[in-house]
């Protein structure tokens, strides 16, 4: 790539779908160009155009932009999450270096061939754990990282996802086939987060969930061709008053796990689609101290407690976030950017395809956990051949790709 770091990439999007407008960013950095899309859809071109402000060769298959001889110099995948193994790794086997929407896979067997592709071919991948750069955890890690709570040996995660109805429950989302279950699909990103934060991956999980809500509404409605912005509504409120969900709605709305990890921290992650507010609230525990976020946002804090006393609700030392005003936009540019810098100079990366993986490995285990009587489920552990290619492998080190930073 070194020979084109003051051209702009060609990129593609395969997916022309709500999370395809990442690849603005790197049209924004004056880094990349979106010269072809592909998406089976036939509204997809209008779509492509109306985001990226210009025509676009179209495609209906990657194997067709693959053969169809426009050059590009990477893809962007933003295709629904049943489809991310075979996407990447028809891309990957064809040399075009992969940016891959999270999660990886919705299956592990999937997860690890993409990794195998990426490792056999030494084709960049790079995974979209776009949290692992917002400004709250970036600023928690940080906190740990000082040592001002000591060694973290339990860390707990509350995500409240006020906007769920929306944004899960009224397309391909809320159908398992589709997505295996929310605790992977939506989970997979504070799974990451928790790894990161504890430094270890889980071994053990057990999970505990339910259809609660959603599944009593017998509105329903085939939305595709439609996008979230279509419906979504801060007046979609009650829950049990949402309309036109999706046809099938078989994942659970409410859902929780149980980690233990492979240096023996413990954690716990629960998730919940009907609350009215929709923020993530983190708890990490050491051996000197805890650390906990009040808002998840610009203008938010997080508190440190680190000496002994009773309730004190402001803690001895706060820090306030700066960062990801309006959501994760931010935490967007600048994983986009860490994947261009990747792509151009060979950078190690925050993020990690292994990683990335074992957060998969994870969501899945708990989601079988939680429909089969919340029995724990022992991960299996990624083999010799889904090596991350950051921290070599069967081949040595891979230019280019993400390194296990953990």
């Amino acid at each position: 790539m070194t020979g084109r770091e003051r051209e702009a990439l060609r990129l593609a999007v395969v997916g022309v779908g709500a999370r395809s407008s990442i690849a603005q960013h790197a049209v924004d950095s004056g880094r990349g160009r979106v010269v072809a899309f592909v998406d089976p859809d036939p509204s997809a071109a209008l779509r492509a155009e109306r985001i990226f402000g210009h025509t676009l060769t179209g495609y209906s298959h990657q194997r067709e932009l693959i053969e169809g001889g426009t050059p590009i110099d990477a893809a962007f995948v933003t295709s629904p999450d049943h489809t991310h193994a075979e996407i990447a790794i028809d891309l990957l086997r064809a040399g075009i270096p992969v940016y891959l929407e999270k999660p990886l896979a919705t299956t592990l067997d999937g997860a690890d061939e993409i990794l195998a592709t990426a490792a056999a071919t030494r084709t960049p991948l790079y995974v979209g754990h776009n949290m692992r750069h917002m400004a709250v955890i970036r600023l928690m890690k940080e906190i740990i990282d000082r040592g001002e709570i000591g060694e973290v040996k339990a860390v707990w995660c509350r995500h409240f996802v006020g906007n769920g109805g929306d944004y899960y429950f009224k397309d391909w989302h809320a159908d398992r086939t589709k997505t295996t279950g929310l605790l992977l699909q939506k989970g997979a990103h504070d799974i990451d987060i928790i790894h990161w934060l504890a430094g270890g991956y889980s071994t053990l999980v057990s999970g505990m969930g339910a259809l609660s809500v959603y599944g009593g509404i017998r509105d329903r409605r085939e939305n595709s061709g439609r996008l979230m912005p279509e419906w979504f509504s801060f007046e979609n409120w009650p829950p049990t008053s949402q309309t036109g969900l999706n046809p099938v709605v078989d994942v659970e709305d409410i859902s929780m796990m149980l980690m233990e990890l492979d240096n023996g921290v413990l954690a716990s992650y629960e998730q919940c689609h009907f609350t009215p507010d929709y923020w993530r609230n983190y708890t990490v525990i050491g051996t000197k101290g805890r650390l906990e976020n009040f808002g998840d946002t610009d203008g938010g804090v997080v508190r440190v407690w680190n000496r002994r006393h009773e309730y004190s609700p402001h803690g001895d030392a706060e820090y306030p976030i700066r960062g990801d005003a309006s959501g994760h936009d931010d935490a967007d540019e600048r994983t986009v950017n860490e994947f261009l810098d990747f792509l151009e100079h060979g950078t190690p990366t925050v993020t990690s395809p292994l990683a990335s993986r074992n957060a998969v490995a994870a969501g899945i285990a708990a989601t079988h956990s939680l429909r089969s009587g919340s029995v724990p489920i022992r991960i299996r552990p990624a083999g010799a051949a889904t090596a991350d290619p950051g921290t070599g492998g069967p081949s040595g080190r891979i230019p280019g790709s993400a390194a296990d930073i953990r």
